[in-house]
């Protein structure tokens, strides 16, 4: 557990009680960087006591807000579980839930801002403030998300051989399911139209038919090849930045060959300063 992601979540307003719940379960699992979150959606609905789809929903909405990021699987008996990390500076980013402080001008005896806590003969003081915030804002799920979803589904599905599509109903509501778990729609777009074009030349025979593939789980190696694509492109650009940074700091003559687009991601990644790409000659 770390105290840091914890108490930093605990600070921020999140919209609804179940979401700041789900973080906070989140936040126990993580590194001090954010980091390392590997936990199932059944594990959270476990703990949490929440509807299953109301984990699936929130976690889908944290990594649309960037407050979740995948940065990998592991294996288990299921399948994969999804490791996530915490986005610490998007939590910084949300209003805290401490009250503002009021000016109340100058008094005699100054304005007690906490709940009056009456008089009592052993001194014990009175009820503490209501857990409850008046502004706390709840999102439930509106006929435009829910029909967002659905076009989405019918998007993937659409790229499915359209001779080997099955129960279309299904196959939207195992692709809505599927993207409840928090895969990312354009990776089981990108896991469809692979299938499609490694099973082109097969024969009707030997081909599965959608509603079983989305049942089946098929899409869940491709969505792993991309995911560890993504992680082997970050670490080779990561990689690749820090050489770029040191040629900097060298004032190396092969610094005229870095990017204006470069040059952003190295600020951007605090791997170098203004000063030294000024320093550098990259800028005036």
């Amino acid at each position: 557990m770390s105290w840091r992601v914890a108490n930093a979540c605990a600070e921020r307003k999140f919209g609804s009680a179940t979401r700041k719940q789900i973080i906070m379960f989140l936040a126990d699992k993580a590194s001090d960087d954010g980091s390392g979150i590997w936990c199932s959606k059944g594990t959270i609905q476990r703990h949490t006591e929440l509807g299953e789809s109301t984990v699936k929903r929130t976690i889908r909405d944290f990594l649309k807000e960037g407050i979740l990021v995948e940065t990998g699987a592991r294996g288990c008996k299921n399948g994969f579980t999804v490791v996530y990390r915490i986005d610490l500076a998007k939590i910084e980013a949300l209003e805290l839930t401490a009250e503002p402080e009021i000016e109340t001008g100058a008094t005699v005896v100054p304005v007690q801002p906490d709940p009056g806590t009456g008089a009592t003969v052993a001194g014990v003081p009175g009820p503490p403030r209501p857990p409850n915030h008046p502004k706390t804002i709840h999102k439930p799920p509106t006929r435009e998300r829910v029909a967002a979803e659905v076009k989405e589904a019918e998007k993937i599905l659409a790229a499915y051989p359209p001779d080997r599509v099955r129960g279309r109903v299904d196959c939207i509501r195992l692709i809505r399911a599927t993207l409840d778990e928090g895969v990312r729609a354009e990776d089981l777009l990108h896991a469809v139209r692979a299938y499609a074009n490694e099973s082109a030349g097969f024969t009707r025979s030997k081909v599965c038919f959608s509603d079983n593939w989305f049942k089946s789980g098929r899409w869940r190696k491709y969505v792993e090849e991309f995911a560890k694509s993504r992680e082997e492109a970050k670490a080779k650009e990561a990689e690749m930045l820090a050489g770029l940074a040191g040629w900097v700091t060298d004032r190396h003559p092969l610094c005229r060959h870095i990017t204006p687009k470069q040059i952003d991601a190295l600020l951007a990644a605090e791997l170098v300063t203004q000063d030294q790409i000024q320093a550098a000659g990259l800028r005036s």
